[in-house]
């Protein structure tokens, strides 16, 4: 073979090369990813790649393809690839200058999904030159996932109860009236003889003659019309007020009741005198009204009015002796089962309960199972209203078992869509990994609802709205209030809020050596982990994978402990 030929194939050969992108060297340090360490925010992993071409590589003819890849153990997702392309490539991709190369950057965005804890971040480049293509290496770009967030807890919030309305006591008012003749304080008989009376006089007696109600109190209100002298309503109010006191007393001794009367007058009724005026159609109304706004004096008052002769007439037939009177308002206390009765009807005869007996019932029992056997019973006897429904649910929620819990209160739901049992299937959803849009729907309707916080903090958590999320916890003291604060970076309240955690469980000593992790303090973490791991031992292989404690995994003693 002559040199020529020899040359010529050689010269060939470095072209192929050339256009297939051989002069294209990529490696680590040509990238710069933010963040540094990938964290899952909102259930998204989200990563932003920063390059640059050097100058003299970017083949001119060529278009180059970077795709990042998620990779972890048992897969890998792809994200969205970005092209380029040189100045006498043929396309619509970013055009790459070779001689003075270029900068570019993207963006990549992932589906959090629990494989992704321990995960490591690549990007794959493509170069085709005509129709030649060819793969460079692969190059690790970072590690990841931060998945703290996914630390969030829905089975150990509080879910929401339907409570009774259970009243021991339930106050029943009888009201009547006496009215009086002008300058009289008599109580006339025919008075006596009117319906509101008599169902007061009968109310005392039936209060006298059942066991289960006493009267609370009798309250008198004496009045007279604001017509005449003070001095003479004075003494017409006080002796209309003693008069019917004496009649009450009467009533009382006769049904041989036992009652505290409470009396007071009030000499000359300008307030009801304004409300009947009012509500009435009397001529010159508004005349009269402004008359009572402009003068204070009572007497003053009377006098402009009748200055109005054609309508002082009409008030003195219609609107003045309704406020000669004497107001009586009778209080009876119904005194409810007692707690043993209660407790012992629902062992004999548990059909005798009311609806609110029965829920009362139950906070008389100490144990869930107790508790759970009065709601069931409560669900078969009363099974229109969702609360006892909601109640056996919240039992199986906080006793882990969340799929029968949500059956319960899907079953409460279909009842009445109230707060409590929205409230609660929120919980559900978060617990079993429910999109957002699922959980937002039920907190929607769940505002006002015991534990509503708690909840709506979670959802805050689960969309990466950590600031909003630490809002809605306020100052409550849990894992999860707690893991906002992390989340929010603000470490000393989270430290804080775990101190004040009432029972501390592996998670909450978990959290207490992540906050050590991230405030680089190997004695927070170590004692955080030792105690959470003696709780749980699970929470060894936990922390063994999360990122959070990498860098401790190469310190002897915690790296034993996680072993």
């Amino acid at each position: 073979m002559n040199k020529t030929f020899k040359l010529s194939i050689l010269a060939s050969l470095l072209l192929i090369l050339s256009g297939c992108g051989s002069k294209l060297a990529l490696d680590r340090e040509h990238f710069t990813v933010t963040p540094q360490v990938l964290e899952a925010v909102g259930g998204k992993v989200d990563a932003t790649i920063d390059g640059v071409f050097p100058e003299k590589m970017f083949p001119a003819k060529g278009v180059v393809t970077i795709t990042p890849v998620l990779k972890y153990e048992g897969g890998e997702t792809e994200g969205t690839p970005m092209s380029f392309q040189g100045e006498k490539a043929v396309g619509n991709n970013k055009v790459i200058p070779t001689a003075t190369g270029g900068n570019f950057s993207m963006k990549s965005s992932y589906d959090y999904k629990p494989e992704m804890k321990r995960s490591e971040l690549f990007v794959r480049i493509n170069v085709v030159v005509g129709s030649k293509a060819s793969d460079l290496p692969e190059i690790k770009l970072a590690d990841g996932v931060v998945s703290t967030e996914n630390l969030v807890n829905a089975q150990k919030a509080k879910p929401s109860p339907s409570v009774d309305k259970f009243q021991r006591i339930i106050s029943e008012v009888t009201e009547a009236q006496i009215l009086f003749l002008i300058q009289q304080s008599n109580v006339r008989s025919s008075e006596l003889r009117n319906e509101e009376i008599k169902a007061l006089v009968s109310a005392i007696s039936t209060a006298a003659q059942t066991e289960n109600k006493e009267i609370a109190g009798i309250k008198v209100s004496s009045y007279a019309s604001p017509d005449g002298t003070v001095k003479l309503n004075e003494s017409l109010a006080s002796n209309r007020e003693k008069n019917t006191v004496n009649y009450l007393n009467r009533e009382l001794k006769k049904a041989k009741a036992e009652g505290g009367i409470e009396a007071e007058f009030t000499a000359e009724d300008w307030d009801g005198f304004k409300k009947l005026l009012e509500a009435s159609n009397v001529q010159d109304k508004a005349l009269i009204l402004r008359v009572l706004s402009m003068y204070s004096d009572p007497e003053q008052r009377e006098a402009e009015i009748k200055k109005l002769s054609s309508a002082y007439k009409v008030l003195a037939d219609d609107i003045l002796p309704q406020l000669r009177r004497s107001r009586m308002a009778l209080t009876i206390d119904v005194i409810g089962k007692s707690d043993e009765e209660i407790k012992a009807l629902f062992s004999s005869n548990p059909s005798e309960l009311s609806l609110e007996e029965m829920l009362y019932a139950a906070t008389l029992y100490n144990t869930p199972a107790e508790k759970e056997k009065v709601y069931l019973k409560a669900t078969q006897l009363y099974s229109n209203d969702s609360r006892a429904f909601n109640n056996v649910g919240m039992i199986k929620f906080e006793a882990g078992d969340v799929a029968t819990a949500k059956t319960w209160f899907e079953k409460a739901y279909t009842i009445e869509k109230s707060k409590e049992a929205s409230l609660n299937l929120a919980l559900c959803a978060i617990a079993e990994g429910a999109d957002n849009a699922t959980i937002e729907a039920y907190l929607n309707q769940a505002a006002g609802a015991e534990n509503y916080e708690e909840a709506l903090g979670m959802l805050y958590i689960k969309k990466g709205d950590y600031a909003n999320a630490v809002k809605a916890f306020g100052n409550l003291k849990s894992n999860n209030a707690a893991l906002a604060q992390i989340l929010a970076k603000d470490y000393s309240k989270a430290k804080t809020t775990l101190a004040g955690v009432k029972a501390p469980d592996a998670e909450t000593y978990y959290l207490q050596a992540l906050v050590g992790a991230r405030t680089n303090n190997r004695a927070e973490v170590l004692d955080g982990l030792k105690k959470s791991i003696a709780e749980d031992s699970a929470m060894a292989k936990k922390a063994a994978n999360d990122v959070e404690f990498a860098k401790y995994l190469v310190d002897g003693e915690i790296a034993t402990l996680l072993n």
